[in-house]
């Protein structure tokens, strides 16, 4: 895992084609606006987050934020531990976020 902050996570994946972009947060702090292109992977929800998990290609680079950074961290050591070679954390989380967001209703 590595820790980004918001300039290399917003650089990092303007250039991978290759970028799954996961918020770890709850469905209810996901209505509240999330990363373009993100898809909800809530990890207090452990059983639902391992299934999402094994239904993907593990071969991609994971990119995932939560609020502050905390659930983050864990969801990519639970991802590296399934073998998943490249995963970043965003510092910080949404809390600290200054680029754009969306309503997850409009996605």
């Amino acid at each position: 895992m590595k820790n980004v902050n918001q300039k290399e996570w917003k650089n990092l994946i303007a250039n991978d084609s290759n970028a799954i972009i996961i918020d770890v947060r709850t469905p209810q702090e996901w209505d509240d606006g999330v990363f373009e292109n993100a898809v909800l992977m809530n990890i207090q929800n452990t059983a639902s987050f391992i299934d999402d998990i094994k239904k993907m290609t593990l071969t991609n680079n994971f990119y995932l934020y939560c609020r502050s950074g905390g659930r983050s961290q864990m969801g990519c050591q639970i991802l590296e531990s399934f073998g998943v070679k490249n995963t970043f954390n965003l510092l910080g989380g949404i809390m600290v976020w200054d680029g754009k967001t969306v309503s997850p209703s409009s996605k």
